[in-house]
């Protein structure tokens, strides 16, 4: 994609340091894209760890189990939302890395497609740096499915492949809003969620493409796959550092 690989000039990276709540961490997604948009912002990053989550999609929301699986969320500490993104529940907690990239666009929805095979072959390029065996491309069975999930494979075991990366994008009049979810840590929470989720919603899958990056790699932590992805963005742009909190003033 053209305006993907040109980038703009500067994206500021914004660290969160505290989670401001499951629910409130998704919509401030949102709220930044309505100043993206409008130009109070500018292009940026957002990096955070969250709180124990599960993310419906608005499909699951009509499935008669939808209910029995947000009461089973909240039996196993994970918050059960409903996002405004298209896919099916995923699952994450404070052993992964979200990253919201946003940006003005006056022709957003044109790139969109683009926008996630661009995006996640830069992610699967950081895994590669952080030394994993990564890759963009759906892993049969993998939990909320898509064309562009980023997954690893076991060096001693290539049969053996398991999904690190989910992406989601917003698309509005004016901008867009990139997320991006990599599950580094302590797999063993999001792996029980996400099976009790789905027998709840009658969804078929395999629990063994959930994982982490840390059973591919021993001893990976969410700092230094940080350190990668924005080493990766900073090809594409370059970045300089933003106060968080004054996003929230």
């Amino acid at each position: 994609m053209q305006q993907a690989a040109a980038g703009p000039r500067t994206l500021t990276v914004y660290r969160q340091q505290e989670s401001l709540g499951a629910a409130q961490d998704l919509d401030f997604a949102l709220e930044l894209l309505q100043r993206v948009k409008t130009g109070v912002l500018g292009p940026m990053l957002r990096l955070y760890r969250p709180e124990p989550t599960v993310a419906f999609g608005q499909r699951d929301t009509h499935l008669p189990g939808f209910e029995a699986a947000a009461k089973a969320c909240r039996e196993l500490g994970f918050e059960p939302l409903v996002r405004k993104a298209g896919g099916r529940a995923a699952a994450y907690h404070q052993g992964t890395l979200v990253i919201d990239h946003l940006e003005p666009d006056a022709d957003a929805i044109a790139g969109a497609k683009g926008r996630f095979s661009f995006f996640g072959e830069l992610l699967a390029r950081a895994l590669r740096d952080a030394g994993l065996d990564a890759a963009v491309g759906e892993i049969p069975g993998e939990y909320c499915p898509g064309e562009f999930s980023v997954h690893g494979t076991h060096a001693a075991n290539p049969a053996h492949r398991i999904k690190l990366i989910g992406t989601a994008q917003r698309v509005v009049s004016g901008g867009w809003l990139f997320s991006s979810v990599i599950i580094v840590q302590d797999s063993a929470p999001i792996r029980a969620v996400l099976e009790a989720s789905y027998a709840a919603l009658g969804l078929d899958w395999d629990p063994a493409t959930a994982g982490a990056a840390d059973e591919l790699v021993p001893g990976i932590d969410v700092q230094g796959v940080e350190e990668a992805v924005l080493a990766a963005y900073g090809r594409y742009a370059s970045l300089k550092d933003g106060d968080f909190g004054t996003l929230l003033a």
